[in-house]
C-alpha cells in the first residue's frame, strides 16, 4: 500500500514520541507527508490548577492549555525529523485526541493513522476511552498502533492513554 500521507498524535509523553518515531520511520522511507497532531483543551493556568486539583494531572489523558500543546508539538516535530521524515507539518487541534485524529486524516485524506499503545489495557483507558481502541475502530484508513509501553514482552503493556 502506498502512504502518501501520515498522521501522527502526540501529547508530550515518551510513549507518544515513539510512536511519532515510528510513524516518521515509515515517511521518511515512503517519502510521504506527515502531519503531527496535539489535540489540547485551552485552559488557563487558574483552570488547570483546579482541574489538577480535583482530577490529578490531566497529562494522563489530555493536553491541557497551549502553552503545553505547543511544547509537546514541537518536541515530536523535532523527534520526527530526526527519525527520518523529510516533510513534517505540525498542528494543534482543540478537544479529544481521538476526534482529532479522526477529524484531520478526513480533511486530509490520510492513508494512515499512527498512535501509540498506551491507554488499551488500563482501567481509565476502559472508562474514559482509549484513543488507540476509539480510532482503530472508527478511522477509515489503515491504523498502525505502535507498542510503546516499557517493560515486558509486547503481549503485556499496561499503562496510559497516548493522545497519539
Amino acid at each position: 500500500m502506498r502512504y502518501g500521507t501520515i498522521i501522527v498524535g502526540t501529547d508530550g509523553s515518551e510513549s507518544a514520541l515513539k510512536a511519532v518515531e515510528q510513524a516518521a520511520e515509515i515517511a521518511g522511507a515512503r517519502s510521504a507527508r506527515l502531519l503531527v497532531v496535539c489535540a489540547y483543551h485551552p485552559l488557563t493556568a487558574k483552570e488547570q490548577s483546579i482541574l489538577a486539583a480535583v482530577v490529578g494531572p490531566t497529562s494522563m489523558y489530555q493536553v491541557a492549555g497551549t502553552d503545553a500543546a505547543k511544547q509537546a508539538l514541537e518536541a515530536a516535530k523535532e523527534r520526527a525529523v530526526a527519525s527520518g521524515a523529510s516533510d513534517v507539518t505540525a498542528t494543534l487541534v482543540k478537544g479529544d485526541p481521538g476526534q482529532a485524529l479522526l477529524t484531520t486524516a478526513k480533511e486530509q485524506a490520510a492513508d494512515l493513522i499512527v498512535v501509540g499503545s498506551r491507554g488499551i489495557n488500563t482501567l481509565s483507558g476502559r472508562l474514559l476511552g482509549s484513543v488507540p481502541s476509539d480510532v482503530s475502530q472508527r478511522a477509515s484508513c489503515d491504523v498502525l498502533i505502535v507498542h510503546t509501553t516499557e517493560g515486558g514482552s509486547r503481549n503485556q503493556g499496561s499503562g496510559d492513554e497516548t493522545g497519539g
